[in-house]
Parts: structure tokens; sequence; C-alpha cells
């Protein structure tokens, strides 16, 4: 019975640094932080949206009929 000894990789030395990574893994970062952030955004967008809403159908069930939003002239 032979065993082959295969010569030893130089870049797995104990001092030797680590191997850089490649790119796929930062894309992937960057490409769930910009799904994060547009999920974020809408929402905040969405949670304005409904408290608007809310507001306006509390206003209504109250029996008022003047519950449109004046706007300040500008």
């Amino acid at each position: 019975m032979q065993v082959a000894m295969s010569k030893p990789d130089p870049a797995d030395k104990p001092g030797a640094p680590p191997k850089p990574q490649s790119g796929d893994s930062r894309r992937g970062a960057i490409a769930g932080l910009i799904i994060a952030a547009v999920i974020l955004g809408v929402g905040l967008w969405l949670a304005r949206d409904l408290t608007a809403a809310s507001k306006m159908q509390d206003c209504l069930m109250s029996g008022r009929s003047n519950c449109n939003v004046i706007e300040p002239a500008r």
C-alpha cells in the first residue's frame, strides 16, 4: 500500500493572507440593501397614506361634512 502525498498549496500556509472574495458577494449585499430601502420607502408611504385615510374616515364617521383638508395659500 502506497500513500500518495500531495504538495501543499502555497495559499494554505498558516501565515498567508486569506484569498480575496469575488465581487458576487458584494453584489448580493448591495442588491439586498437596495431592496430593503425600497421596501422601507413603500412602507413609509403606505403608512402615511393609511393614516390620512383613517383621519378622513374618522371625520366622516363623526358626522361632519367639512372634512376636506384645507391647504394654506402659498
